[in-house]
């Protein structure tokens, strides 16, 4: 798969936020791809000591969620820990994973956030434009923002309020179980992307491309 080469990944934190915040105004707002064959899901993971990290892409079919295929890269830590920056520590090695796809995935599930940032570009955003693909970002925890508890229902969702605009959803993915924070990340809109993480998921709270590249990084964590 080809990467978009948009700026210099050798800059410093205050060259990062600078990038961050032009390249916040390219992320497009528009519907996901009308038919949708192949999801991604992409989740990284650092070693014990912090130096090496490790990235890892699973392509499924849609709606089945079957295996299609599973890439992987490795590297070195080579940008400092500044939250907010975070897709600047993470993004090269999973643009090193992307570069290995033979299939051409329709939609990306990242493992983090798209608009819902403060600078409105977070790790999905980021990746989805040097991916130039249509990117959902489906966090685990809030980064910022504000929001009210969604019902208990799966389903059951209730917008991420980030400087007063709508910035995500905070999504139950399962009854009774913490909700997952899903943003636009490129080239969607929240109320499809919701639409889709809901579609993804099965008996877990995260969904399948998510989880299964969570478990994938995982075991790849244990060799770094």
């Amino acid at each position: 798969m080809q990467i978009k080469h948009l700026h210099s990944w050798q800059v410093s934190p205050k060259e990062a936020a600078s990038i961050q915040s032009r390249l916040a105004g390219l992320v497009q707002f528009c519907p996901l791809p009308k038919r949708i064959q192949t999801a991604a899901g992409l989740d990284c993971a650092f070693s014990g000591d912090g130096l090496q990290m490790a990235a890892v892409i699973v392509v499924l079919s849609f709606p089945q969620l079957e295996m299609l295929e599973v890439v992987q890269a490795r590297d070195k830590v080579r940008f400092p820990y500044v939250p907010g920056l975070l897709s600047f520590r993470e993004a090269p090695v999973c643009l090193k994973a992307a570069e290995k796809l033979k299939i051409r995935p329709d939609v990306f599930l990242i493992d983090g956030q798209g608009i819902a940032h403060p600078r409105r570009l977070g790790l999905a955003s980021h990746l989805g434009l040097c991916l130039d693909a249509p990117a959902i970002g489906c966090a685990k925890s809030r980064l910022c923002g504000v929001y009210e508890e969604p019902q208990t229902e799966k389903g059951s969702w209730s917008p991420l309020w980030v400087d007063g605009q709508p910035a995500g959803a905070v999504v139950r993915t399962r009854r009774g179980v913490k909700p997952l924070f899903v943003s636009v990340g490129h080239r969607a809109v929240l109320e499809e992307a919701v639409d889709f993480v809901l579609a993804c998921c099965r008996r877990y709270r995260l969904p399948e491309p998510t989880r299964l590249a969570h478990q994938q990084v995982s075991l790849l964590k244990r060799q770094l």
